[in-house]
């Protein structure tokens, strides 16, 4: 049973740059011809949009008693209390208040995120930071599958 899933894909303007990125290709190869401009433009924007679908493909899911997270997955019992930051927490727990030894599934463009305390005393990793755009949704579905 599933009780919680979100993707974190890239705005739209990043797409955009993977399209500005097969333009720029197609202008740099314009002096060989035709051909070599079409296979710039595909080829460019090909690898414009494997870079942009790769950095926004993160996934978190809360499933199985687990909470995956990128390519992390952490049994329920392991995570403490979850803390919804708005985008201020979220920024500052990104920057000054991080701790180099947390987890972080960051993402840039996302502003808000949830906190969630790690309490396996064998793990050394003290919260996961989680940029999310339902904080809220999130740390329900965390709080539904501990119950």
């Amino acid at each position: 049973m599933q009780s919680y899933e979100e993707r974190l894909t890239a705005p739209a303007s990043w797409w955009a740059a993977a399209v500005a990125a097969g333009l720029f290709c197609a202008l740099a190869a314009a002096p060989f011809g035709i051909l070599a401009v079409l296979g710039a433009l595909i080829a460019g924007g090909a690898l414009g949009a494997a870079a942009v679908s790769a950095y926004g493909s993160a996934r978190i899911r809360v499933v199985a008693g687990s909470l995956v997270a990128g390519d992390a997955r952490i049994p329920v019992e392991a995570l403490g209390e979850a803390e919804v930051l708005d985008r201020a927490e979220a920024a500052a727990w990104r920057t000054h208040k991080a701790d180099p030894r947390a987890f972080m599934l960051l993402r840039s463009y996302i502003p808000t995120a949830l906190k969630v305390e790690i309490t396996d005393p064998a793990d050394p990793t003290p919260y996961v930071y989680l940029s999310t755009r339902n904080p809220q949704g999130l740390a329900a579905a965390l709080a539904a599958v501990r119950s």
